[in-house]
This record gives C-alpha cells, structure tokens and sequence, in this order.
C-alpha cells in the first residue's frame, strides 16, 4: 500500500471516533434545540401525573433467575406504588428452579402477585415470550428483579400512551452505591441521559433501558430465545411498528451500581455482543427512509459499536508512518493516550488526582475493549439467551449442587420465610 492510503486509514478513523463521540452528540443538540417547540411542550408535561382519560390496566412484568436474596424486597417495592389496586398486576417469571424465588414470591400475601415458575432455565427472551401472553394489562411495563421504582413513574409512563402514535416509553434509571445509597451515576451515564433527551425531541430514541420501561401489549413481537439484550430489541422493534418511543426521566428507579470493575466490564461485554447480534433484526432501521432513527442509528450505535476496529486501525496506519514526522509525533499521542488509560483502570477504585486525570481515558478504553471482545464473540462463537446474574452487595452467588437439596444450599433459612413476608391484600 502507498502512503496515501494508509493516511486515509488513519485520518478516516479519527474522524468516525471523534464524530462518534463529540460530533454527534453536539449535531444532535444542535438539531433538538431546532425543534425546541417540541422539546418544550414534553418539558411542560413532565410534572403532571394523570392521563386525560382513565388509567389503563398495567402489567408488571419482571423476569427473575436466583433472585431469593431480592425479591421479597422488590415486592415490597411494587406494594407501595401509587397506582390504583385493581388496575396493576405483578408477574414474576422465575426462569428455572434453582433457588427460593418461586417459592417467596408463591407466599406473598398480595393477590396482584402471580409467578410464572419455570422449572428448566431457558433464559430471559424465552421468559418474557411466556409471561407477555398471560399479562391481562394493556400496558406492559418491564423491569428487573433487583430495581426499585418510585412510588409516581407508573402514571408517568402510562400517562403518555394517551397519544396513540406512542408505543413505548422509556424511564430513567438512577445508579446508587450499594452502602450508602447516594446516586453514584457516572460522566458516562449523564453523557447517555443527554443523548436521549436529545433524541427524544427528535422521536429517535434507541432502545429502552431493561430496569424501567413501558409498551403497548399490542406491539409486542416475540423475540428470539437467543437474545441477549432484550430491552434494546423490543424498544427499537417500536419503530419497524411505525410507533414512537420516547423517554422520560420524570419515571424514575433506582438501581444498585455494578460491586466491582470487573462485574461491568462483564456487562459491557454482553451489552457488546448483544448489540452485534440485534442487527440482524433491525437492519431496516438504518434506512435512510426512518429520517432521524436511521441518523442516530448509524451516529450514536453502530459507528460506536465498531470503534474498537477504528482505534486498531488508527494504530496499525500510524505505525506505517513513521518515516514522517507528523505520525511519529501522533503514534506518540496514541501511547500517552493508552499509557494513561491503563493507569486510570488500575485506579479505578483509588482517589487522587491521578486518577481523575487518567479517568476518562481508563473509561473510554475499557468500553471500546469490551466492544471488541463483544464483536469478537458475536462473530466466532455461539450465542444464548441464559445471562449470568450481576453480582451485588447484598447476595452471595452459591452454586447449585445436585448433592445438596436446594433448601440447605440457600443463603435464606426456609423456616423463617412465613415470619418475614408481610402482608399487602389489594
């Protein structure tokens, strides 16, 4: 190759990095300030909490897998939201029997409460598939085992479907530290929250976060057993049903932060591989006949999810020039940059000041790596639907012995569950 083009390589893929992560999200805030009177009429509608006709009947759906140390918890939580009784069903899909999930949930005193128990693990796609079918409400709203939501966010979100052209909304998750419970939401987390507020005055948000989100039981479409982020799938499948999917972050919950790097980075991997794999799906989407979808589609997805192939390119272009001097000073850049990116994951939980001047780079690098390992995944080995619980500060993963019976495996003593399920007759 001549100089020419590995110069082309080089320059064209700092450019998509950079329109990826800075261009787009100033376009886009720039387009939405367009549309301002949109913007503001949704801004406006944010504190009110009723619909302009009746409240429709809500399902609750939550898919549950080894979530004993949780769920009575989260019941709890359900119990006290402010949304009349007899309109509001829970289904709790427990996707196989390897703990007292079922069994809790079976004990509850709360005849809004219904469980799914599904004896041989299938994973959550094929859960979610089961339970939507046996939902009785017209609004589905999905969340997880271990989210707590505020007592208001189901009248926020049902309050919207109103409108007929809306198929989804999707509420905003707020993470917290495990042991002091204040908002420990990242630079990252924000930087995403912005995204979609800005997408959402465009009517193109992109998926719906899996913790707080509501749908029109009409739309739902089956998805496959293999899926790996299901909420994305569902949420964008909103759009290929001519629907608008919105966001509003006045329906909130709240959710425990990922214990530890490692555990998000797992995370960040099956998000990766997860991303990869919807494509075969929502491939339409990237039509340029979908306008504003299609934009963010390409912009804020799919040229993020092949920046680690940008980055290796970048690299691998730089190191073939430099027998001029320009790149042996941008290949120098490059090493400072990847230099301070490992120093920030290695202090990643450490203060100073150090690590807040090496975060950012630690936190972009450790993304793109995950995308990379996700890509790579997607592309040579198969994929299913199981999932791997995250792990959390209050629960203590035991694996399933087939020795044992599942009582004495249990981190919960079973004699003493009847003394702790409180009772909440609708």
């Amino acid at each position: 190759m001549t100089s020419t083009v590995f110069i082309s390589l080089f320059w064209g893929s700092v450019a998509l990095i950079a329109y990826a992560y800075v261009g787009y999200p100033l376009l886009i805030w720039l387009l939405s300030r367009r549309h301002s009177r949109r913007a503001e009429e949704f801004t406006s509608n944010q504190g009110e909490t009723t619909t302009t006709g009746e409240l429709p009947f809500v399902s609750i759906i939550i898919a549950a897998y080894r979530e004993e140390n949780v769920i009575l918890d989260r019941l709890n939580n359900l119990a006290q939201l402010d949304y009349p009784a007899d309109k509001l069903e829970v289904l709790i899909g427990c996707d196989g029997n390897e703990d007292l999930t079922g069994e809790l949930v079976t004990m509850y005193d709360d005849d809004r409460v219904r469980l799914l128990q599904f004896e041989e693990r299938r994973g959550k796609s094929s859960v979610l598939n089961d339970c939507v079918p046996a939902a009785r409400g017209e609004i589905l709203v999905f969340s997880d085992a271990n989210t707590h939501m505020d007592p208001q966010c189901l009248k926020q979100l049902v309050r919207h479907f109103d409108d007929e052209t809306i198929g989804g909304v999707c509420g905003q998750l707020i993470l917290e530290d495990s042991e002091t419970g204040k908002n420990v939401d990242g630079l990252y987390w924000k930087y995403e929250n912005f995204l979609k507020q800005c997408e959402t005055n465009l009517g193109a948000v992109l998926g719906v976060n899996g913790a707080l989100y509501a749908l029109r039981k009409s739309i739902y479409m089956p998805i496959p057993p293999e899926t790996i982020i299901d909420d994305f799938l569902i949420g964008m499948r909103v759009h290929l049903m001519g629907q608008r999917l919105i966001y509003d972050g006045s329906a909130f919950a709240t959710e425990e932060s990922a214990t530890s790097v490692q555990a998000e980075f797992k995370r960040r991997v099956r998000i990766g591989t997860g991303g990869f794999q919807s494509l075969r799906h929502l491939k339409g989407l990237l039509s340029p006949r979908y306008g504003y979808i299609a934009f963010a589609f390409w912009s804020h997805k799919l040229l993020r999810w092949f920046c680690p192939v940008f980055m290796t390119v970048a690299l691998l272009a730089n190191l073939c020039l430099l027998n001029q001097t320009l790149y042996q000073v941008t290949l120098l850049g490059q090493g400072l940059f990847y230099l301070s990116a490992f120093v920030g994951m290695k202090l990643a939980n450490r203060g100073g000041v150090l690590r807040k001047l090496c975060r950012v780079p630690g936190m972009f690098v450790q993304m793109n790596l995950a995308l990379g390992i996700g890509l790579f995944r997607w592309l040579f080995t198969r994929q299913t639907g199981t999932w791997e619980r995250t792990e959390r500060s209050a629960t203590r993963v035991v694996p399933v012995d087939e020795g044992f019976p599942l009582e004495q495996q249990s981190d919960i003593d079973p004699e003493t569950i009847e003394n702790n399920i409180p009772s909440h007759h609708s």
